[in-house]
């Protein structure tokens, strides 16, 4: 097991989990939280094939940690610096090369929402609240979250929800596809675990590839789309993963996607 005093590692099997581990602070983002993530995900050992994201203490993450912002002497410079840095770490989850699933639970607010946006499958406990908080602080969003929140609800909704800092339980975050499954509070882990390791075992370039198309859609043509699909498509039939997949179908076997290097 590895880490920081913000952020620990593990490897599970086929599985690299990885803990906020700041509880006393609602696992607030700050530039300590930032930097540990950063690495957490740069540090994935390579034989891994999924990540998964937990959370200890009460709350998942609470967002910016609001009392560094108070005793910060050029507020706009470090919170602009932090921003920044938490961009790259939210850019870095949308961009690993193996599948990304949350287990979250407690409260998700501000940047926290934002950075589950940025994870492939979010199951979640029902008792979750999400809420994006920036407006009782007097902020605008940052960490992806009016993205987020932008995609998943629709414009009115999320301005709805940003404008009067109003809060989503996990039953109206699922209506609305913010989160992917819901599940009892204390199921939470052993859910997500059980969801990251099947991914793991999964053809898991593929399913990167399909994460590719999934996120781009919205930014595409139909036209535009289909041509990227008849390249990803092609890229799967030539990788290992698509050769032992058909191979498998034929002799009417399970595939081992594991073993296809």
């Amino acid at each position: 097991m590895g880490g920081t005093d913000r952020v620990r590692t593990v490897v599970d099997g086929d599985v690299w989990r990885i803990t906020l581990d700041s509880p006393g602070t609602g696992n607030a983002v700050d530039p300590a939280m930032a930097a540990a993530l950063g690495e957490a995900l740069r540090t994935r050992p390579p034989q891994t094939r999924a990540v998964l994201l937990l959370a200890e203490g009460e709350r998942f993450c609470v967002g910016g940690d609001v009392r560094g912002f108070a005793a910060a002497d050029d507020p706009g410079t470090s919170v602009g610096r932090l921003a920044t840095d938490w961009h790259e770490v939210v850019r870095a989850f949308l961009s690993t090369p193996v599948p990304v699933v949350a287990g979250v639970h407690g409260a998700v607010a501000g940047a926290g929402v934002g950075l589950i946006g940025a994870c492939d499958v979010v199951v979640c406990a029902r008792s979750t609240r999400i809420r994006p908080a920036y407006a009782a602080i007097g902020f605008s969003p940052d960490g992806g979250t009016s993205w987020t929140l932008a995609h998943a609800l629709g414009p009115t909704r999320a301005l709805d929800l940003a404008l009067t800092n109003g809060t989503l339980d996990a039953a109206e975050a699922h209506a609305c596809g913010l989160v992917a499954r819901v599940v009892a509070d204390d199921e939470l882990r052993a859910a997500a675990t059980e969801l990251a390791h099947t991914l793991a075992a999964g053809p898991v370039r593929a399913l990167v590839r399909t994460r590719t198309l999934i996120r781009g859609a919205a930014v595409r043509t139909l036209d535009e789309h289909l041509d990227e699909e008849a390249r990803l498509i092609a890229e799967s039939a030539d990788d290992p993963e698509g050769r032992a997949g058909v191979r498998a179908f034929v002799e009417k076997r399970r595939p081992d996607f594991r073993a296809a290097r």
